[in-house]
């Protein structure tokens, strides 16, 4: 199914009515059975297996917690003996203390840009994310890259797709398509741009703040790195100076001054607020290729709100979508999945736990903070759930150039009813509380 940002299949459930969603307790607040209560089935007397257990599985603990953690959950684990990083520990209950219902195995999903090597250049820096530190994110790549006002990300291409997001102050981007046009916008805070794959640009952060910028940039192939992009300075640093000077008709002298190495980043002038790109005889680009996000209208629901930018409203932006989506305390996205596109996450603000359904009994939980980065791949069955006291901010980007996603709740409300009583015994009240449309936001009882 195709969507629109008005029909985003997002739903924010209370986090205590969780466990028992599927099962006896609307997640609109109807009076649920009490507890230990089953429907009336013909397998009610012999289930074909046990029902689900009723043990509660919510986070043990949290960062900021004054505990030494523990391996422990319930009548299961025991305490650890031997040495641990606490403060990692503590950013992870899910982990050393995992729901009863995580299973089997699921690749790491998690990775902190912390953790990233970082490069260091004189006017900035860029740490990257790719197969090398998480090796589950097949395909997608990320960099974290920062500028000092007036600072330049080289003139360069690569050969995948870039897209972009501007954490902090502003860009001017340029570049220059295959047919001679031209194209040259700033971008601000909470915007975007994106280059198709081989198209050349640069990146160069304005005095909108007195530090720079800094910014995410995505790519459309996991095994991407930022180390082995094409760079201006690279390239003429190998081709002989008799042969630049052929090429451009000029004396040879004309290229004394040439790095004889890459620059990748550096010092620069700001540029101006109005500066121009050179007037070319083939035009400029007849589609822009930044996108307006931060002030683009959010679609806004009882416990949150959600955005999209895809290849519909930024037209140039043929293989990678986002969702940016505002998840209020105590609140959750629906089980979902995406149909054949991978999901990258990252998160802005707050604090989140995540479970992966891999199939074939396969599903393991991870917690989340600001400046990390979750990963699913296509048709995974998750949740994004909202653990802390502050709302939760994150990107979800797709590889993809229209944002879908399917909806559990919407499944189940489009099955006939007694199928779907068939397999999870779920009452008729429950099952008049599923939404045959795209889930709307819930805020918490």
């Amino acid at each position: 199914m195709v969507l629109t940002s008005s029909k985003f299949a997002l739903r924010l459930l209370p986090t205590l009515l969780l466990a028992s969603f599927l099962r006896v307790s609307s997640p609109l607040g109807a009076h649920a059975l009490p507890a230990g209560t089953r429907t009336a089935t013909s397998a009610e007397s012999s289930p074909t297996v046990p029902y689900a257990s009723d043990d509660p599985n919510t986070e043990l603990w949290n960062a900021d917690s004054d505990i030494v953690p523990e391996g422990r959950r319930g009548k299961y684990g025991a305490s650890v003996l031997g040495p641990q990083n606490i403060p990692i520990a503590l950013q992870d209950p899910d982990l050393l203390a995992p729901p009863t219902t995580d299973h089997g195995d699921v690749p790491n999903a998690k990775w902190p840009f912390v953790l990233s090597h970082n490069r260091l250049q004189t006017g900035g820096w860029a740490r990257q994310q790719n197969v090398n530190s998480l090796p589950i994110a097949k395909g997608l790549a990320a960099v974290d890259m920062r500028l000092e006002a007036g600072a330049i990300r080289e003139l360069h291409w690569h050969n995948t797709a870039e897209w972009a997001y501007v954490l902090k102050g502003s860009a001017q981007v340029t570049t220059v398509t295959s047919e001679g046009q031209n194209y040259i916008a700033t971008v601000k805070k909470g915007s975007l741009w994106y280059f198709p794959p081989g198209q050349p640009h640069s990146i160069q952060a304005t005095d909108d703040d007195p530090a720079g910028c800094e910014f995410l940039l995505v790519f459309n192939d996991g095994s991407f790195s930022e180390d082995s992009t094409f760079l201006l300075t690279d390239w003429l640093a190998h081709v002989p100076k008799e042969v630049l000077a052929k090429n451009f008709h000029v004396g040879q002298s004309a290229f004394n001054h040439i790095p004889s190495e890459q620059l990748y980043i550096f010092p620069g002038n700001v540029p101006s607020d109005n500066q121009q790109a050179p007037v070319s005889p083939q035009g400029t680009t007849p589609l822009p290729y930044t996108f307006d996000f931060a002030d683009m209208e959010a679609t806004t629901y009882a416990g949150g709100s959600v955005k999209i930018a895809d290849s519909r409203n930024f037209k140039v932006a043929k293989e990678i979508a986002v969702a940016e989506v505002m998840v209020e305390p105590g609140s959750m996205r629906e089980l979902h999945w995406h149909p054949s596109d991978d999901e990258w996450t990252y998160f802005l603000e707050g604090e989140a736990r995540i479970t992966l359904f891999a199939a074939s009994s396969n599903a393991r939980t991870f917690d989340y903070q600001a400046g990390d980065v979750a990963y699913i791949p296509a048709s995974y069955g998750h949740y994004i759930e909202n653990t802390g006291n502050t709302t939760l901010r994150l990107l979800e980007v797709l590889k993809t150039d229209v944002f879908q996603d399917i909806s559990l709740n919407q499944w189940l409300a489009l099955t006939p009813p007694e199928l779907v009583k068939a397999h999870l015994q779920l009452s008729d009240e429950t099952i008049g509380h599923l939404s045959k449309t795209k889930p709307v936001l819930v805020a918490p009882q």
